[in-house]
């Protein structure tokens, strides 16, 4: 008997098999892949914060519907003054200014490096969870901690001659990762108060609303934006920040946590895959050797 087979046949009545769940997820990390050369091609024709500020808004827009709709299904916590200014908060750091950075990470380095890079923001929600007494630091983390870094500097090894342009780049990304840790952590007491849907939700319109003067300030010519360019744009606000996250959400809800956080692994390695085909990225020793020092050092601390 397979081991598909055995789980299907344990599994309580109406509940999805292994192999849709993992189905979901692997439909889950190509979405997040492919969303590396995406806003690559969007950043063609966008600048970035209005990139950023156009897909927030329209994320926002499409979770405020969803949230109305299931809204009958679901019972959440009255919300007190001091939540309300900590989702202010939490909007402007793991919305604005992590998707913020993103971008603009992503105009300035490789998708490798960027795919990499994102890898360490576990590293990174366990250090700030650590300094705020919600996690404890033991030898194994410090170990995988000290790995991730070394792979860090070796990825540094792979710029070309100019140099500047790809670290400013990597910076920014890491930047990204750092402000959704910084989310994470603070927004951590919310979850246990709120469902996932209203505070991503809130999340995504506090973000929205911080950035909507970007919408009406920045000079662009709209009409001259290509169809490619505005499907990019509807690309990175449905698939990367809705659709996976209600199958992440989905997911979670009927299999083990480190099951589906392991799944993140994979992106790294697709997302260059997708990049070295679409935009024609090269590999070279130093992304592949800090590409598994990273990984290798996020599998240690996470089991530390």
């Amino acid at each position: 008997m397979s081991v598909a087979s055995a789980a299907t046949r344990t599994a309580p009545p109406g509940a999805p098999s292994r192999g849709s769940l993992y189905s979901l997820l692997g439909l889950m990390v190509f979405f997040w892949s492919l969303n590396f050369v995406i806003v690559k091609i969007a950043l063609r024709e966008f600048p970035p914060l209005l990139l950023t500020a156009l897909r927030v808004a329209l994320a926002a827009g499409v979770l405020l519907g969803i949230f109305a709709a299931t809204r009958p299904q679901r019972r959440s916590a009255r919300w007190t003054a001091r939540e309300i200014l900590l989702l202010l908060v939490l909007g402007v750091s793991g919305v604005a200014l992590n998707q913020g950075f993103f971008v603009a990470g992503l105009g300035r380095t490789s998708v490798a490096h960027a795919a990499i890079l994102m890898g360490l923001t576990p590293v990174q929600v366990l250090l700030l969870a650590a300094l705020t007494g919600q996690e404890k630091l033991t030898g194994r983390k410090l170990t995988g901690l000290a790995v991730a870094l070394l792979g860090v500097a070796v990825l540094q090894l792979s710029h070309d001659g100019s140099g500047a342009p790809s670290m400013s780049g990597d910076v920014c990304i890491l930047l990204s990762g750092f402000a959704f840790a910084v989310y994470t952590v603070g927004g951590k007491n919310l979850t246990s108060r709120h469902d996932s849907v209203t505070m991503n939700t809130f999340v995504y319109l506090g973000g929205a609303v911080v950035l909507s003067p970007v919408i009406l300030w920045q000079p662009v010519h709209f009409a001259a934006v290509s169809a490619t360019a505005w499907l990019s744009l509807a690309y990175m606000a449905l698939f990367p920040s809705v659709v996976s996250y209600l199958i992440y959400s989905y997911a979670l809800a009927h299999m083990e946590a480190s099951r589906v956080s392991a799944s993140s692994y994979l992106q790294p390695l697709l997302a260059t895959l997708i990049a070295i085909v679409i935009l024609d990225e090269h590999l070279t020793a130093p992304i592949l050797t800090g590409g598994t020092l990273v990984l290798a050092g996020v599998y240690i601390t996470e089991r530390g």
